[in-house]
């Protein structure tokens, strides 16, 4: 086999060994689908990602994005991450704009030292769920989900269904039952969770995150640019913080010892809603498939 150069990357992090891992494979144009999966495999980080060629294509760069299990259209943190490894080792010029070519459409990445910010797609509100369903998939009792919003499945490229929860007490004790997740969540399209609050490890940021997704290979996630992305818009929409935009910082991965720590803007104008995800992104190593 060709030997690829590849790259190991945590996004999200304000320090080494934090945020969310990520591995960026190289000229991978020659790599076979069943062969991208089973790299993806074999790293066994949330995602990986495979960048085509060094060439653009309509402005943008060929990327695909595989978790352990399969290939996915969109996710947050390899976004970024490969945005980042583009800007260091392919991009010659001084471009603050970065354009990602994915399943599902272009993205772009803008460069705002230190932080590197993605435009998501409008998202999509679609069902609205059971608190008792939801409750009961994540162990919890019905009376820690928060009344006052929608558990609601949004989707910015990938869907989660967003569950908002009164304390950090709360939060902190979520396990997922697998028996229940299969049983009641899945057949309904409840795939893949993103439980939040408005209480915080660190006083700092505006709410705490969890994010859980067995259906992708993920049973728990330390940070997640895509959920983050449809809990933006949710909390836009629902007008959690009272107004029509936001501009946040998101905790995750604290349960897990990944900290991670995201930034959301997002606004509704005219009816339709933006989302940006924003956070830094530290190398951590290099090496070659052989």
């Amino acid at each position: 086999m060709e030997k690829y150069q590849f790259y190991i990357v945590d996004v999200f992090a304000e320090n080494k060994y934090e945020g969310n891992q990520l591995a960026v494979i190289m000229d991978a144009h020659g790599l076979s689908d069943i062969k991208m999966q089973q790299i993806a495999k074999e790293m066994n980080y949330s995602e990986t990602t495979f960048i085509l060629t060094g060439e653009k294509r309509n402005k943008g760069y060929d990327v695909r994005i595989f978790t352990p299990e399969s290939e996915i259209p969109f996710a947050g943190h390899p976004t970024l991450g490969t945005a980042w490894i583009i800007k260091q080792f392919i991009l010659k010029e001084a471009d603050d704009t970065v354009i990602l070519n994915l399943k599902v459409g272009q993205i772009p990445v803008t460069v705002k030292d230190p932080i590197f910010w993605m435009d998501q797609i409008e998202p999509e509100f679609g069902k609205i769920y059971d608190p008792e369903m939801a409750a009961g998939v994540l162990n919890t009792h019905r009376e820690d989900i928060d009344d006052r919003f929608p558990v609601q499945a949004v989707s910015t490229g990938l869907r989660f269904v967003i569950v908002p929860f009164r304390s950090l007490e709360s939060l902190k004790k979520v396990k997922v039952n697998i028996e229940k997740y299969y049983e009641k969540a899945v057949p309904l399209g409840a795939g893949a969770f993103l439980v939040f609050c408005p209480e915080t490890y660190n006083p700092e940021n505006d709410l705490s995150v969890r994010v859980f997704a067995e259906c992708y290979g993920v049973p728990e996630d330390p940070a997640t640019g895509s959920a983050n992305g449809c809990l933006a818009g949710y909390l836009v929409k629902h007008r959690c913080f009272q107004k029509q935009s936001i501009d946040i910082r998101v905790e995750q991965g604290y349960e897990i010892g990944r900290p991670s720590l995201l930034y959301l803007r997002s606004e509704e104008k005219e009816g339709k809603i933006d989302v940006h995800v924003g956070g830094k992104i530290i190398m951590i190593a290099s090496g070659k498939l052989v």
